[in-house]
């Protein structure tokens, strides 16, 4: 069982950045796939970003070119730069290795 643990969220301005950190308790190089999801009050979970073992990435429309996830390998890590974040980015964000392994998640909120 693989542990999570999100770190970085935290309230911001419309226009701010924020950067967060998933922390796994085992390499992260025994999965193939990194996702970020977030969850707004009243709404369904939807992923917003994925990096594969190669280094692919994937992103939702709604924060692309504005978000960018990255893997450390080294230090068993997975990565959200939040950049130009908008009232409508406030919720919670979860990562996930492997597609199975979910952290607890940490609360963004942007507001003025």
């Amino acid at each position: 069982q693989v542990q999570l643990v999100e770190s970085g969220g935290g309230l911001v301005q419309p226009g701010g950045s924020l950067r967060l950190s998933c922390q796994a308790s085992e390499t992260i190089l025994n999965f193939a796939i990194g996702a970020w999801y977030r969850q707004a009050p009243g709404k369904q979970r939807e992923l917003v970003a994925s990096i594969l073992y190669n280094d692919q990435t994937n992103y939702a429309g709604s924060v692309k070119g504005r978000f960018t996830i990255s893997r450390d390998d080294a230090n068993n890590t997975l990565n959200l730069q939040m950049n130009s974040l908008k009232p409508e980015d406030t919720a919670i964000y979860y990562c996930n290795i492997g597609g199975k392994f979910w952290g607890q998640g940490t609360e963004v909120t942007v507001s003025s």
